[in-house]
């Protein structure tokens, strides 16, 4: 593998610039990887990431940095600020052709890696809530999290295809301070998109009685799922609490992904340490929710262009990559 110095110095990331790499010794090659806030899904798989690969890659360093989350990263690592980060499928997608809010602007420097695991979104409310459907929460006050996060994304694209989206008094607050106000009675429901069970929902059910709002059905019957790349899934019964029915609602994508000019042996290497059997048991040793990242789920819902290091790494490892992944 050859080595590089990836510069990461903010002084050295000028508008409009390209990274630079500079042949040098072995254990001078830096990344950075965008995670996501503090204490939050995304931010423990980038700083298990941290953890493992210079454990087991004698070449590299890897610096796992907090951001607002998927769009955050959509953005940041399109413009070589992260060269490795986080983000969901659909706003990977939506940031390509330039139809991400806030910006709009075509994110062309962002490529996918692979796929990590689901993140389904759950609407939640307290068990004795006059809430029990979607329309019900007109003049409601919903926590959708925070600003650049692929949940408030995914909560504005859902509520806005039903057009509620200005019916709703939605918050933009992280998942721990929405716990919060949750439980303090400021808010009526709160907006996740992560893996289940989550640890802020299971945070507020150990303090109060919830149930899951059903999101699946509408967005089945609005073609939301025509609209967009979303996935229809089903949440299990008992997942907070004994009792709790299943819940239909849809999930995203969450993938790994690498701004273009990472050199492609860079990110094969990157990704064969990742997915190799001691790098998938590392992840699913730091979450649960990580276990579903696999060689076999391989490039599961990504429907954007992948990097060439990662097309070269899932034709090794027998994928049939498609001609409009490539």
């Amino acid at each position: 593998m050859k080595k590089y110095v990836l510069s990461i110095l903010a002084g050295l990331v000028l508008s409009g610039s390209l990274l630079t790499y500079t042949p040098v010794q072995a254990g001078d090659f830096k990344v950075k990887v965008g995670g996501g806030p503090t204490g939050g899904t995304f931010n423990i798989f980038a700083n298990a990431m941290a953890v493992y690969l210079p454990k087991h890659m004698d070449d590299i360093k890897v610096i796992a940095v907090g951001s607002d989350g998927s769009v955050d990263n959509v953005y940041k690592v399109s413009k070589g600020k992260f060269n490795f980060g986080l983000c969901y499928s659909v706003d990977l997608t939506l940031g390509r052709e330039g139809k991400l809010p806030p910006d709009n602007k075509a994110c062309g420097g962002i490529l996918a890696l692979g796929f990590l695991y689901g993140a389904p979104a759950q609407l939640v409310v307290r068990a004795d809530s006059e809430i029990h459907s979607l329309q019900d929460l007109t003049g409601k006050t919903v926590a959708v999290g925070d600003v650049g996060s692929g949940a408030a994304a995914s909560a504005e694209r859902f509520f806005g295809h039903l057009g509620l989206w200005d019916e709703i008094d939605h918050r933009f607050l992280g998942y721990s301070a929405a716990v919060k106000t949750f439980l303090s009675g400021e808010i009526d429901a709160l907006w996740v998109l992560v893996g289940y069970p989550n640890r802020a929902i299971i945070q507020a059910s150990v303090q109060t009685d919830v149930r899951l709002i059903n999101l699946g059905t509408d967005a089945e019957k609005s073609g939301f799922f025509d609209a967009y790349t979303y996935a229809p899934i089903e949440i299990p019964a008992g997942t907070y609490g004994e009792g709790t029915p299943a819940c239909p609602s849809f999930l995203d994508h969450t993938l790994l992904c690498a701004n273009k000019d990472v050199p492609a042996d860079i990110v094969f290497e990157i990704m064969k340490s990742l997915w190799s059997n001691g790098g998938l048991k590392a992840m699913a040793e730091a979450k649960k929710t990580f276990k579903p990242m696999s060689i076999d789920t391989g490039f599961t819902g990504i429907s954007s262009t992948l990097h060439p290091g990662a097309v070269q790494f899932w034709e090794k490892k027998g994928h049939t990559v498609p001609d409009e992944l490539k």
